[in-house]
Order: structure tokens, then sequence, then C-alpha cells
């Protein structure tokens, strides 16, 4: 999803298309959804649509997709993450997003959204949970808005530079994501080597 493109959209369909490119962004296979939204923002800025709407489309399409990806994951669980753990990108993002919540429960909502396609699978991991809709509503709806609305004016100041920007930052956030799985795979392997040093030298001092 590009400039143009995004810019093409907007001609046909209006308001309307901030609102479905988000929301099937956030419901298939992942998109810079960066772009997306700086791309709202810097159209908007452009007098093409109106700032207010253009944001609260862009604002209520990122809502629909967590609340799909929410409503999946509670209703076809384990079934539907497996699907996702055959895609290697997606595998990854999904291991992360379960360490995620297993530790830091409904916050790893708000750390979700830092990671490029982390923040796609995490609702359907908490619907599986069965996390309340109302502490997934609360957490993710508030960080969403934020999310959304920080890239919205950072479209606005950039301009004709959205797509250059939004895909760097997503790029890093994929690098960012790398180093950190690698970095919670080397940690496990050193508190298991550690364990198991432990329980040698207990079974031999006996």
């Amino acid at each position: 999803m590009d400039f143009d493109m995004m810019a093409g959209l907007i001609q046909h369909l209006g308001y309307a298309a901030l609102f479905f490119v988000l929301c099937l962004g956030l419901i298939s296979i992942p998109v810079p959804n960066e772009v997306i939204v700086m791309t709202a923002g810097a159209v908007s800025a452009g007098g093409s649509l109106l700032p207010l709407p253009a944001f609260l489309c862009t604002y209520l399409g990122v809502l629909s997709g967590l609340t799909f990806g929410y409503t999946m994951g509670r209703r076809y669980g384990r079934p539907l993450v497996r699907r996702f753990q055959h895609k290697e990108r997606l595998g990854k993002a999904l291991g992360f997003a379960e360490v995620l919540l297993s530790r830091y429960g409904k916050f790893a909502l708000v750390a979700s959204y830092f990671f490029p396609i982390v923040r796609h699978v995490m609702p359907y991991l908490a619907g599986m949970n069965q996390l309340s809709f109302k502490l997934f509503a609360v957490f993710s709806y508030a960080t969403g808005l934020m999310w959304t609305l920080l890239y919205f004016l950072l479209g606005r100041l950039m301009g004709n530079q959205v797509q250059e920007t939004g895909y760097a930052i997503y790029y890093y956030g994929m690098g960012a994501l790398a180093v950190v799985v690698v970095g919670a795979a080397a940690l496990a392997v050193v508190k298991w080597l550690s364990r198991a040093r432990s329980h040698r030298d207990r079974t031999v001092g006996r």
C-alpha cells in the first residue's frame, strides 16, 4: 500500500477508504499500517479531506480490525492461531505475543503496538485466552487511539514524504522485533543452562 494507491482509493471512496483499508489491514495479511495512517494525515493536510472526519474514520477502521481479531480469537481459539504458525513471520510474532501476554496480561495489549505484526496477532490471542472484552477494549482501544493520533499528526507534518517515513518506521520496528525475539531466545537458553548446571552440581554433591 503506497501513497499513490491510497490517494486513488480516497478519490473513489472518500472517507470510507480510510475505514476499510485500516480494517482489512488489521484483519488479513499485515500491511504497513503506519503508512496508511500517515497518508490519511497527509491527505487531510492537503485539503482533500477534513481532518476530524478523516481521523475518526481512520481510528474506527483500527478499532474494527482489533475487535474482529478479538472476536475471532474468542470464538475459534487455538485452530485459528495454528493457521498463523505456518507462516514464518506470523509464527515468530505469535510466539513473542504469547510471551508478552503470559507475562504482562492486559498490559501486553499496550506493548504490542510498538511491534509490527505483533499488534495484528495480539487481539486474536487476547480473545483466545478469554480476556474480558471490557479489559480488552479499555487497554487496546485507548492505546489504538494514541497510536493512530501519533501517526496521523506525523503524516500531516511529513506531507509527500509519508511513504518513505512510514516504511522506515515499519522496517525499524521489524528490526526491533527481531532483536527482541533473538534476545529472549538467548536469555531462555542461558537460564536453561544455568538450571541444568545447578541441577548437575546438586546431583554430584549428593
